[in-house]
């Protein structure tokens, strides 16, 4: 999604932050309602690492093994006003798509598009054209439509029997924490500011208490709410607490959160997928507004990521009856990840 608003400032002071989900809603699909089938090969997924929605798709892809039907492109961290660049690639162009910002894609289907240019985005290689940003729906369809494709042992992320309990869950946690860190940190008023701040430590109060005595959101394995969850957990500490000021307690000072999410960090597929100096980067070299100085901060200490958390006392699976992901291939690996 990156920060949506890469038009313009982030803050509109004396109102509450709204963000924008109008997004290209076609989808992949197996049966091509939209026009774009399920291809290995056709399509390519552009995340910046830096960016939690992104993100998501991330782990999803390595999680379900879509490594050879979907490449990766990634953006840099930070970006200007007009879109995402392809810094980090020779020549500062995505080798596969051959352009220098995400704009052009997002142009190539809409000219003159004139919403907000935004990660995650899946792009037709033969026509250089944005399919859809709908973030969502992206990883939704990776677990659904692209089943052709999974590796052998990819563990079921939306498992059709808990599908209502997932959607529920996934939509107080989109609000209040996924994007209440947001509504948050972009506040234009003291009192939008507080009452974001409330909502967000009453809902993570409340997942405390529901992750107390069961390992994972829904279920005992791995789903698409825990991956969603996740992203927003593992930029806590090194950028919401202090950047978004939200700051009644650190992540590591909520015990069992602080241990949900080593969980998940320490499980192929997340810990793997986080670059937590692109994170920092990103938010506070991108957000002026908030950040003028653009000074990005040394810390926190990312190695309490690798201690131990305990929770597999509480049972659970992580991949049900699958196996875990390879090792992240050559090219994606993350250079700064956390290492013993």
């Amino acid at each position: 999604m990156s920060d949506q608003q890469v038009k313009g400032s982030y803050v509109e002071p004396g109102h509450e932050y709204t963000r924008d989900t109008n997004y290209i809603e076609d989808r992949i699909t197996r049966d091509a309602v939209d026009g774009w089938p399920v291809e290995a090969g056709r399509y390519r997924l552009v995340a910046a690492r830096a960016c939690p929605w992104a993100n998501r798709s991330v782990i999803s892809r390595r999680l379900l093994g879509l490594e050879d039907a979907i490449s990766l492109g990634l953006p840099g961290p930070t970006h200007d006003a007009r879109s995402w660049t392809f810094d980090l690639d020779p020549d500062g162009r995505d080798p596969v798509l051959g352009i220098e910002r995400l704009q052009e894609a997002f142009f190539a289907r809409t000219p003159d598009y004139p919403r907000g240019i935004t990660v995650p985005a899946v792009v037709d290689v033969p026509s250089g054209k944005v399919v859809t940003n709908d973030f969502p729906q992206i990883t939704l369809d990776f677990a659904t439509e692209w089943t052709a494709f999974h590796r052998d042992g990819a563990p079921d992320l939306y498992p059709e029997a808990l599908r209502h309990e997932i959607d529920e869950v996934n939509a107080v946690v989109f609000r209040d924490v996924n994007n209440g860190v947001y509504r948050a940190g972009f506040a234009g008023s003291q009192k939008s500011y507080e009452r974001a701040y409330r909502t967000l430590f009453e809902r993570l109060d409340w997942l405390s208490e529901r992750l107390a005595g069961q390992r994972y959101l829904v279920g005992d394995t791995i789903t698409e709410a825990d991956i969603r969850l996740f992203t927003t957990l593992a930029r806590f500490d090194a950028v919401y607490h202090g950047h978004f000021k939200c700051n009644r307690d650190k992540l590591s000072e909520m015990p069992v959160l602080w241990a949900y999410a080593r969980d998940l960090f320490q499980t192929p597929g997340f810990g793997d997928t986080i670059d937590f100096d692109q994170i920092k980067a990103h938010y506070y070299v991108v957000h002026s507004d908030i950040n003028p100085t653009g000074i990005v901060p040394a810390g926190p200490d990312a190695s309490g990521w690798l201690t131990e958390h305990g929770r597999e006392q509480l049972g659970g699976r992580p991949f049900g009856d699958g196996t875990p992901p390879a090792p992240p291939r050559a090219g994606e690996e993350v250079p700064s990840l956390v290492t013993a």
